[in-house]
């Protein structure tokens, strides 16, 4: 029996977290669900962004779905990131973020890779600190231990997706010691692993030059938090934008699905929250959490079947209802 904790979060994650959940329990109708409280909305109403139960039912379950986070732009005594306190409490080490082509929203044809960061260290550490009035420090944390997790993962990707080409990204020349540690602990593992693969490595500026300017070129790309995070979102304008990009925050033994979209205030109730990240995103928990790939494979092809058919997405009023219901009567005639 499996087991999913659903956090809408804030914004449009309370209107995208029902439909992914709608399409697993189409492919898993034993599912079970519990709903929990984590964002911004939280912390107003309780004082604290992530409560313990949260945290306490996510364990239980095993598996997570997040809806989205609204933080704000400045400091605010007692608040850190929802999704940052969730990544660092559960040990959600590693994070997965597929860039690939899809009908009617991709802006080029044949382009399949995936960008799996280190998810708990880094500069999202937390650790800021004024050292006078007019300046201020931030702390980037690097060990072995993560960065060891991170390339075992990513040779278990790599399996799994038969990947020809490993990029490591990071940027040693300017960082010898962090990014140092980073890419000799990950090459070690990785070319330990008995992978066909080729192992290569970019600067974080070129990787980025080169994502924009041929993307077709990378299939694995494994980099440290703050470079992934920014990667990732670039590169998501191959597959459609952020407003349909998936990722998944992977643990061991647990995992949380989470849309790359914010919460998107402006738009929350209006009917144009586009689910299709969310679907996405559950389909990514399937194929590599619950290892159930062809039950990933059916929402991924009932997505791209809708945006086949409808030649993309529009993001007007009815861009919610549209996209929901194209995509789950699709789910379902694949699934019968």
């Amino acid at each position: 029996m499996r087991r999913l904790c659903v956090i809408p979060g804030d914004g449009i994650g309370a209107e995208v977290t029902p439909i992914a959940v709608a399409a697993l329990r189409i492919l898993l109708p034993e599912l079970q669900t519990v709903e929990a409280l984590a964002g911004w909305g939280c912390f107003v109403e309780h004082g604290c962004a992530v409560p313990e139960r949260t945290l306490e039912l996510m364990r239980e379950c095993g598996a997570g779905l997040f809806g989205a986070v609204q933080s704000p732009a400045h400091a605010v005594p007692g608040y850190r990131s929802a999704i940052l306190t969730l990544r660092q409490q559960l040990g959600l080490s590693v994070n997965l973020r597929p860039v690939r082509s899809r009908p009617g929203i991709s802006p080029r044809p044949g382009i399949d890779l995936m960008i799996l960061r280190e998810n708990s260290e880094g500069l999202y550490i937390g650790r800021e600190h004024m050292t006078s009035p007019d300046r201020a420090i931030a702390e980037r944390q690097i060990s072995r231990q993560a960065c060891e997790i991170l390339a075992q993962r990513a040779a278990q990707v790599a399996r799994q997706r038969q990947t020809k080409r490993i990029t490591l990204v990071h940027k040693a020349n300017v960082l010898p010691l962090t990014c140092g540690l980073f890419r000799d602990t990950c090459r070690a593992v990785l070319e330990g692993q008995g992978l066909h693969a080729q192992i290569d490595e970019r600067l974080v500026d070129v990787a980025a030059l080169q994502l924009v300017e041929q993307p077709e070129n990378f299939d694995l790309v494994v980099t440290t938090n703050l470079f992934g995070d920014i990667l990732s979102d670039l590169a998501s304008y191959w597959s459609g934008g952020l407003a349909t990009a998936p990722s998944l925050n992977w643990g061991e033994g647990i995992a949380l699905a989470e849309p790359v979209h914010g919460s998107a205030p402006d738009i929350a109730g209006s009917g144009r929250a586009n689910p299709i990240a969310a679907l996405l995103s559950a389909a990514l928990l399937l194929r590599y959490h619950w290892s159930l790939p062809n039950e990933a494979a059916r929402l991924e092809s009932a997505v791209e079947g809708f945006l086949q058919e409808a030649g993309g997405v529009d993001f007007g009023t009815q861009t919610t209802e549209r996209v929901t219901d194209g995509v789950l009567s699709r789910l379902g005639t694949l699934q019968g």
